[in-house]
């Protein structure tokens, strides 16, 4: 997918560059794949924010995704590659025999006609199967992998994502995720065998604030422009660097600071990812 770039007629046009969207062949269609969900923009159920920087930016309807993959040993067609509002990736609507429609993540390579298969094993190592990770091969890319069985695929989903099978010990599978980490999975989760489409958004420019807004993000503004009493970082005279560590508004330390708690999946971490 080719990155596009624009006649710079403003300052912001000229270092903005968006995705070209020669491979979407439709537009959503499908209503009842359609749903409208609220927006909370940073609140939680009492009304408070929780999350800093968040609004309601522009208006979309959610696809409702097959990540379970379940509809097994019966092929479908891919009849149109669809672009999300709520992800990087592609979707691709994949149609049955029997008439049911259902949108899945588009792996790269995947188009208009392609054949796609669910079952439990003795498919193909081909780009959109998903099979249980048991019955893939060592060394295979896969996507869209569960963490309990039956889930639903939540790991490797993002634009250009993909996990790859190292090895099987027992119940597990040794698989290296896209952080470098390498972690066990139950042999009884789905997967998806290829890499995740789309790969070229990392490289896309927004190019101006008002592209953040549209995505939910508000203005922030740095805390050394503020004043003592609203900021660690803030007073001084003209432009001052803060004197310790960078911390958040409330003090906890805003880099390198470790916030992941002790969990029981954690037993299943071979080695953390790269550099950690």
């Amino acid at each position: 997918m080719a990155i596009k770039t624009y006649k710079p007629y403003t300052p912001s046009r000229r270092f903005m560059s968006g995705l070209s969207s020669g491979d979407i062949t439709a537009k959503a269609g499908i209503k009842k794949l359609l749903v409208k969900l609220p927006v909370h923009a940073g609140r939680n159920h009492s009304g408070k924010i929780t999350s800093r920087h968040k609004e309601g930016g522009a208006k979309r309807l959610y696809r409702i995704i097959d990540f379970k993959r379940n509809k097994w040993d019966i092929e479908g067609r891919v009849a149109d590659i669809e672009y999300d509002p709520y992800r990087n990736a592609r979707i691709a609507l994949v149609v049955y025999p029997d008439g049911d429609k259902r949108y899945i993540l588009q792996p790269s390579g995947l188009k208009v006609g392609d054949v796609v298969v669910a079952a439990e094993g003795g498919l193909d190592i081909k780009t959109g199967f998903a099979m249980k990770l048991k019955n893939i091969p060592i060394g295979t890319i896969v996507h869209n992998v569960e963490i309990h069985p039956g889930a639903g695929g939540q790991l490797a989903r993002s634009a250009g994502m993909s996990a790859q099978i190292m090895g099987k010990e027992g119940k597990y599978t040794i698989l290296r995720m896209p952080s470098g980490e390498m972690r066990y999975i139950l042999s009884e989760c789905m997967a998806t065998i290829g890499t995740m489409g789309n790969e070229d958004f990392i490289n896309a420019s927004i190019g101006k604030a008002g592209r953040n807004r549209y995505k939910r993000v508000r203005p922030q503004t740095r805390g050394s422009a503020m004043n003592p009493v609203d900021h660690p970082h803030g007073g001084g005279e003209g432009k001052t660097g803060s004197s310790g560590h960078p911390v958040s508004p409330w003090g906890l330390p805003a880099k390198g600071y470790k916030t992941r708690r002790k969990k029981a999946s954690d037993r299943l971490i071979i080695s953390r990812k790269k550099g950690k």
